[in-house]
This record gives structure tokens, sequence and C-alpha cells, in this order.
């Protein structure tokens, strides 16, 4: 509830009967530290003008998307119904099962791997978690770093887990 609906065309059908277990949180900003512009949502969306930025560049080609945003004022945008598969976590692996685009939810925060988040994005992601949780066996909440080792960094440092636990147990979460 709440969310602004901006579809992105990059998804597709989950394998049948294969739950959806966890949530990956991401971190993400474009380009790189600038904040509250309409680059994500032109990524998620097949929309950007690569030649808008430098950093845009090499990006061309590349078909992504999460099912949420998270902007650093706690708005919120949703890409991918959750019931879909969203192309958020490319080559990944979670105790040992692979593709976890298969049975996750993707969630991106607006950030970096480096800076902090805001509060209102703590709140945000714990409400879209504790949704998520109440309609989906949730089992596990890991950063994008987690599943994909060596190649992602992300939610990185400056993303406070305990934090996040914090607000899940207000809302009756158990899924960490």
């Amino acid at each position: 509830d709440g969310a602004a609906r901006v579809p992105s065309p990059n998804c597709d059908a989950r394998p049948a009967r294969l739950p959806i277990e966890l949530v990956v949180v991401h971190s993400i900003s474009l380009p790189p530290g600038e904040y509250g512009g309409p680059a994500i949502a032109a990524l998620f969306t097949n929309t950007l003008d690569c030649d808008a930025h430098p950093y845009f560049d090499g990006l061309r080609g590349v078909r992504v998307s999460a099912h949420c945003l998270v902007r650093r004022d706690g708005s919120l945008m949703q890409f991918v119904p959750f019931a879909r598969r969203a192309w958020h976590a490319g080559v990944s692996r979670w105790r040992e099962r692979e593709r976890c685009n298969d049975f996750s939810i993707g969630i991106e925060l607006e950030g970096t791997d480096r800076d902090g988040f805001t509060a209102a994005q703590y709140r945000v992601l714990a409400r879209v978690i504790g949704a998520a949780a109440h309609r989906y066996p949730i089992t596990a909440v890991v950063g994008h770093s987690d599943i994909a080792p060596g190649r992602k960094t992300d939610p990185g440092p400056g993303f406070d887990w305990d934090r996040l636990h914090r607000g899940l147990r207000r809302k009756s979460v158990s899924c960490l």
C-alpha cells in the first residue's frame, strides 16, 4: 500500500510451485552518489538515456529491475509485483541454491554501499518486508553482497542490520 506503481518490463514468471522465501536488500544511486533523480526508474523501465551522463554509458543494454525502490525520503515505488520474478540478483547463490531471482523479492534502497540510509528508509523497508512475510514464507533477509560475494558489495557497511532487525521485531516478523 502507498507504493507508486511503475511497471518494469524486466520481469517474468517465477518457476511453478517454488515459494518466495528470501528478501534481498540492495542499494542503488544513479549516477553514483546522486539522489532523487529519475535515472533509477528509467533504468528499471529501459528508458535511461545512456548519453545523459558518462556513467550511464556502461549501462547500455542492461535489463534489470527490482520489486521495489525505497527513496531517501521514504517514498516507495513498485516496479514488479512480488508474485513475478524481478531481475535483481543476477548470478547468485543462497544456502546452496542458485538463481536467487527465482525465490526472492528484491528491494532497492536509494543510496550507496558506503553511505548510511535514512530513518524513513528503514521504516518503509521494515513495512515492506513485514507485508511480504505475512503473505509468503520468508525465511531470511540478506544483502546483495551475501548472495553474490566478490561480485556485489551492496547494501554495504553503511547499512544498519540491527536497526532493520529491531524494525522487523516491532512488526512481529521473525524471518531472520
